[in-house]
């Protein structure tokens, strides 16, 4: 199946996580928010200037911005 970064979803759309790029402290924080391989991510919307994007993950919302969300690869499910 063909990978995408998060911030590729479209409004609604789900994918599950595939890596979360780098190894330094934005990678590590993003994982301890629960952003790690193959858990389940939807992209619920963005705030009215287009940043952050909010995602939902684990039962709970996400607020990423475009640098962080494009650090994520996910592998879109239908």
């Amino acid at each position: 199946m063909n990978q995408l970064k998060l911030d590729q979803l479209a409004k609604g759309q789900r994918g599950r996580i595939c890596k979360v790029e780098g190894e330094d402290g934005i990678a590590i924080r993003l994982m301890e928010m629960g952003l790690m391989n193959g858990e389940v991510v939807e992209y619920v919307g963005c705030a009215p200037f287009g940043q952050p994007s909010t995602y939902l993950t684990r039962g709970f919302r996400l607020a990423l911005r475009p640098e962080e969300s494009r650090r994520i690869e996910i592998e879109p499910i239908s």
